[in-house]
């Protein structure tokens, strides 16, 4: 079946485009056809990827957001014969969702033969109240057969309060039923896999590219394979 993801999070800045970046890599490099679609009306971050040929929906007419043009997306990601990954920024956030939920969208999608997943981060650090809110937004806003995958971006600090990690955590009780898989991007040395991953992502590079890039000497290059398979093989399990 294929598959269409939307990643949402109403938290700016947190990892989504780089979350939407590593699916369309993941679902690519087993044989798929991918349209990745970029939402975002202030930072359009997926489209840099000269990689991906990013389709830009252009939501903004005339300074205001018009969320009629998601009509189009509908209608193409039913029509058209591939997954698509869909990267929605934080000002899109809530047209999105409250579109996907008012018009019935997500159960429009499935009844087409397609399955919907849903992607969102938490993220460590001072944004992680507000991606945890988020999450519970989502979980009352989607509707029930809609899959759910949690990524845990550890990049700005642990994913814990009060010593109470995620899993133990009263917004992941709550929803758990509705958490299709958690996906974890590991906290790991800044100077070397941070600053890895902070140039491979201002390069708007793919792990492949990253391979021929020379910019990426041999110790970088084997540091972001080993991220790759971490987090690809935590996909295998999730979607």
């Amino acid at each position: 079946m294929k598959q269409v993801h939307f990643t949402l999070q109403g938290k700016g800045g947190v990892g989504k485009s780089f979350i939407s970046a590593l699916l369309i890599q993941y679902l690519r490099s087993k044989g798929n056809e991918v349209q990745a679609v970029d939402t975002d009306p202030v930072n359009a971050t997926l489209s840099g990827y000269k990689a991906f040929n990013t389709q830009r929906l252009e939501l903004i007419k005339n300074g205001t957001l018009n969320e009629r043009n998601f009509d189009n997306l509908i209608e193409q990601i039913v029509a058209e014969d591939s997954d698509f990954v869909v990267d929605n920024g934080a000002a899109s956030f809530l047209p999105l969702t409250y579109y996907l939920a008012e018009n019935d969208a997500i159960n429009i999608i499935q009844e087409n033969g397609k399955q919907v997943v849903i992607h969102t981060v938490i993220t460590g650090g001072q944004a992680m109240r507000d991606t945890l809110a988020g999450l519970a937004s989502l979980a009352e806003q989607m509707p029930g057969d809609a899959q759910i995958v949690v990524w845990l971006n550890e990049y700005f600090g642990d994913i814990e309060a009060a010593g109470t990690q995620f899993e133990h955590m009263q917004v992941y009780k709550n929803n758990k039923d509705r958490i299709a898989g958690i996906v974890r991007i590991a906290r790991q040395t800044s100077t070397t896999y941070g600053e890895d991953i902070k140039l491979m992502l201002d390069s708007k590079l793919t792990f492949e590219e990253v391979k021929q890039a020379p910019e990426f000497k041999l110790m970088a290059k084997s540091r972001l394979e080993k991220t790759k398979s971490a987090i690809f093989d935590q996909l295998a399990l999730v979607v």
